[in-house]
């Protein structure tokens, strides 16, 4: 005889206890070996559960059942549910056999795992996926037997496969919500969807039918399955809602059909729910494909801050249900509830997941640990979230546990408060209540946070709103119009009005869905109210309107910056500063992305961060996919860039820095290119061999020139490289499909070149020019290390060594590189004659300002300067530090040991060639010509400056190359 520990229940919960005891105790004495701790458990469960009890009052022979294979006891492998039930139906011979054996495995299951999760034998993650298993093997167990059963009274639906023959079609089963994210509670509908590939008919001899009516009965049969109500219960409620067009439409649809409603009618709403989506019963590999097709719909490729105002929407439209139907203490849908903490998770997989594939998961618990590093959620708020939901959903399943009944209402019943509390390990209610709360807070707060409507801009006052709709909408007397403008501060009031006029009378304006103007709409004050805040407010507002005209056909973007008034005063003071940084946005708005967070974006992560950042950016992307690949570079490059000139417009990074950080990403960028393209490459034809038997590991580099070498680069700099390896050129691949070296690393060049050059909706990573490789353009794209210094000792012009003065390895084999170097040292300390040394570089000098140099520098009414090509810029100093390294490096070969210009005049100054003083004046002119032309490029203008400015520096370089090469 078997009798209740009663110490194990709190005392108020005593009589519940006995009198659910008593139910079983008859049939408890038919149980043989129950052991003390189960019988403890048991106390625990029938407290907890009606249902478990009613279940066990039925049958003996479950508690048995469950007793003798520890099931009770011990977790499930994933493929436990699908291989229990095919067993129990193969011997199944009609439908009302499906149904009771259905139902009767459901119970049994449903008793277990009520029971390990009142007993915490099981968390709630695995009492979720437990739930989730379960319901796939229902759902695919019953469809295969119907499917059967249909194809022998029908014949089997048929499509054409790729291939062009016939192939036969099976249905696709779509597990929405909780179940599609294995996140099924204990008493959940399931939410489906029915598809199919496509249409046609099937081959019965006596009767065809169009695939989609068969599918159709096939899914009317597999929801009766599962839904209907027998002496043996239900297996799952079903709901078919979600379908496109709902209740309204057929059960089944095609691929096709499915494609085309997501295109053209899909709503937000919907797109929240297809989060989750998941195949869980039927054709997988078809599903697959269905489900590739569809991610587009879910996941945009731009930033997508549309989502908060959708999401908005739909909170507000549950709340209201939430009062109409007292339903404050829901669990789920209340203040607080488990449905704040979906929201917060799904509101960043709509907006971000686009770009983060570590977004594109179904399980809330695996979204919300990667949103710190994702989208910089704080980790306590994280912390919170999770302690909260894990707990919001323990409580859930303890309320449905009592009855096995779909609701997450909290007791107001006394005796059922206190059973809710003691199933959730508490003393009394007011503990579980108080613990509640404390969670319900924390959601609310971060839900506030992330959710909420953006708070108005302080520097915004609402007053003002009204004004500039009436200006935008044509309502004021255009002189009215241009008082306004001018009194709001435009310093061109014209100008400023017919740039309004001209985008609202645009035909994107004109044919803008509703949507897309209320977005317009929306951000078009503020915008046009800090523009009126800016020194050159008329130019700044061509600059804005651009992106603006840019991006009205993807209207997220407006939402972006209406979510967030710090980005959207970023946003104008950029582009009053700076043309090009607005000429950017427009090329590439998901870039307003970096607007947000004003930390990082004036904060370039330096060299070691950059590659990280990186490293981390490509991890996301799969190997193989290689166009994926190549628009994540450009993106990283460019919002690197971005952040870059942000800091320089805004004073936080000196010229000098600049340089470093863009020459640090180029690097970066280089060495993963370099990656990719060897990976392209052995994969297909395996590793080239340096040695008989000895592989290359890469044995291949790159030698940047020019602005890269000398550590220079500015906005838009293209990349002077060579490409140089060290293998012998008459071995070949280890691979299947062998080829020579040679071809190999000519191949690896030129997919290296074909990374950076190719233009993608992205742009273009960078313009490449090759042309100081050995013999330039009609030498090899490649060059073994022994013919690179042949061609430099016998061969090379002296501007190719002023050119190598400035060459370093930026990517590759370290090895190599330092072979590199050591060839480079050994022909730039060559010992030469000074006379024709100095008659080459001011031929090769004069050469380029000819053809470089500004046409009109004298004689004219408006003179310019060439900050690079005239007489006393940037090149006269360039040469003058290669002439230095090239005519001395054999006295001093400390002067080969840098490439860029700055610290190449330290070296001539310490050595004594040229006065401290005027290497100072050189260095100082130096770092001034190239911050303007920083300035200039940030301006949108080129290279050319007005003939009376930097006087003083141009006299002095000049006067130093007459001293030194006149």
């Amino acid at each position: 005889m078997y009798t209740p520990n009663t110490d194990l229940v709190i005392e108020p919960l005593h009589p519940l206890l006995q009198q659910n005891w008593q139910r079983i105790g008859d049939k408890l004495n038919e149980v043989e070996g129950i052991a003390p701790e189960l019988l403890a458990d048991l106390a625990r469960v029938v407290v907890g559960s009606d249902f478990v009890t009613d279940q066990l009052s039925r049958s003996p022979v479950l508690l048995q059942d469950l007793l003798s294979g520890d099931d009770l006891l011990r977790s499930y492998d994933d493929d436990y549910y699908h291989t229990e039930l095919n067993n129990r139906l193969a011997a199944v011979e009609d439908e009302n056999t499906l149904h009771r054996v259905l139902r009767q495995f459901r119970n049994r299951e449903q008793v277990r795992i009520i029971w390990r999760d009142l007993t915490r034998r099981a968390d709630m993650r695995e009492t979720t996926r437990d739930l989730s298993n379960m319901a796939d093997a229902c759902i695919d167990g019953a469809l295969n037997w119907l499917y059967g059963s249909a194809c022998e009274r029908f014949g089997t639906p048929q499509g054409i496969g790729a291939n062009g023959e016939r192939e036969p079609q099976r249905l696709v089963v779509l597990g929405m919500g909780k179940l599609g994210a294995y996140e099924l509670n204990l008493s959940s509908d399931i939410d489906l969807i029915f598809c199919f590939p496509e249409n046609g008919q099937t081959d019965g001899e006596k009767k065809c039918l169009e695939n989609q009516d068969f599918f159709i009965r096939l899914g009317k049969k597999l929801i009766q399955a599962l839904d209907n109500m027998t002496v043996d219960g239900f297996v799952f409620r079903v709901d078919m809602r979600l379908r496109p067009f709902g209740s309204a439409s057929p059960l089944a649809a095609s691929f096709d059909a499915m494609e085309l409603y997501y295109q053209e009618q899909g709503r937000d709403w919907e797109r929240y729910a297809m989060i989750k989506a998941r195949v869980v019963a039927g054709d997988k590999e078809a599903g697959a494909e269905l489900m590739a097709r569809l991610r587009p719909f879910v996941y945009r490729k731009y930033i997508d801050f549309s989502a908060f105002e959708s999401l908005r929407d739909m909170k507000e439209m549950i709340n209201r249900e939430v009062r109409r139907k007292g339903r404050e203490q829901n669990v789920k849908l209340g203040s607080g509830g488990i449905r704040e903490v979906e929201f917060i998770a799904q509101a960043f997989q709509l907006i971000r997941g686009g770009r983060d594939s570590r977004l594109q998961q179904r399980e809330l618990c695996n979204i919300l640990p990667v949103l710190p590093d994702s989208v910089g959620m704080p980790e306590e708020a994280v912390d919170d979230l999770m302690r909260a939901y894990e707990f919001l959903r323990n409580a859930e399943h303890a309320i449905q546990a009592v009855a096995d009944r779909q609701t997450q209402e909290l007791p107001m019943d006394t005796t059922e408060q206190l059973r809710l509390a003691f199933s959730m390990g508490f003393e009394d209610w007011d503990s579980f209540y108080s613990r509640l709360e404390m969670h319900r807070a924390d959601v609310r707060r971060h839900f506030a946070d992330v959710v909420a409507p953006a708070e108005q801009d302080e520097e915004q006052e609402d007053d003002h709103s009204a004004e500039w709709l009436e200006l935008w909408d044509g309502t004021l007397e255009d002189e009215q119009a241009l008082s306004y403008l001018s009194e709001a501060g435009f310093d061109d009031a014209d100008a400023a009005y017919k740039q309004l006029v001209d985008l609202r009378q645009s035909r994107t304006v004109v044919m803008l869905q509703q949507i897309g103007l209320e977005r317009l709409r929306a951000v078009l004050p503020a915008l046009l109210e800090q523009v009126s805040h800016t020194d050159n407010a008329s130019e700044t507002l061509a600059r804005v309107l651009k992106l603006v005209s840019a991006v009205l056909r993807r209207s997220a973007y407006l939402v972006l910056l209406a979510e967030n008034p710090g980005a959207l005063r970023q946003l104008v003071r950029l582009c009053s500063a700076s043309a090009w940084f607005s000429e950017q946005l427009a090329k590439q708005p998901i870039l307003l992305d970096e607007l947000i967070d004003q930390r990082t974006l004036y904060t370039p992560p330096d060299k070691e961060q950059i590659r990280n950042e990186l490293r981390q950016q490509l991890l996301r992307i799969p190997e193989e996919d290689t166009e994926q690949l190549m628009e994540a570079l450009r993106y990283f490059k460019n919002a690197v860039t971005l952040r870059v000139a942000a800091s320089e417009i805004t004073g936080a990074l000196p010229l000098m820095k600049v340089s470093d950080y863009l020459t640090w990403t180029a690097e970066a960028i280089l060495n993963v290119v370099l990656d990719i393209a060897w990976r392209n490459l052995s994969e297909k034809h395996g590793v080239p061999m340096q040695s008989q038997g000895v592989p290359c590991d890469p044995n291949f580099i790159i030698i940047g020139y020019g602005k890269v070498g000398g550590i220079e680069l500015s906005y838009g700099s293209d990349l002077d490289l060579v490409f140089i390896h060290n293998a012998d050129p008459n071995l070949f691949t280890d691979g299947d499909k062998q080829i020579a070296n040679s071809v190999f690393f000519t191949r690896l060049g030129q997919r290296i070149i074909h990374i950076l050059n190719t233009f993608t909706p992205s742009g273009q990573l960078y313009e490449v020019d090759m042309r100081l490789r050995p013999s330039g353009n009609s030498g090899l794209l490649v060059s073994s290390l022994k013919a690179f210094t042949d061609y430099q000792q016998k061969e090379a012009w002296t501007w190719e060594h002023q050119a190598l003065v400035r060459a370093r390895v930026v990517a590759g084999d370290p090895k190599l590189q330092q072979e590199f170097e050591a060839v480079r040292a050994e022909i730039l300390s060559a010992e030469r004659d000074r006379t024709e040394l100095k008659k080459e570089v001011v031929e090769m000098r004069q050469k380029m300002r000819d053809h470089l140099g500004s046409k009109n520098t004298e004689n004219t009414e408006n003179p310019v300067f060439h900050l690079k090509q005239d007489r006393g810029g940037i090149v006269d100093i360039e040469f003058m530090t290669q002439y230095c390294v090239l005519a001395n490096a054999h006295k001093y070969p400390s002067l080969t040991e840098f490439t860029d210009n700055i610290r190449i005049l330290e070296g001539v100054e310490t050595c004594g060639l040229m006065p401290a003083e005027e290497a100072q004046q050189l260095r100082e002119a130096y770092i001034e010509f190239r911050s303007v032309g920083h300035s200039l490029t940030l301006q949108g203008r080129s290279n050319e400056i007005s003939g009376d400015e930097l006087l003083d520096s141009r006299e002095l370089v000049a006067a130093s190359w007459d001293r030194l090469l006149g």
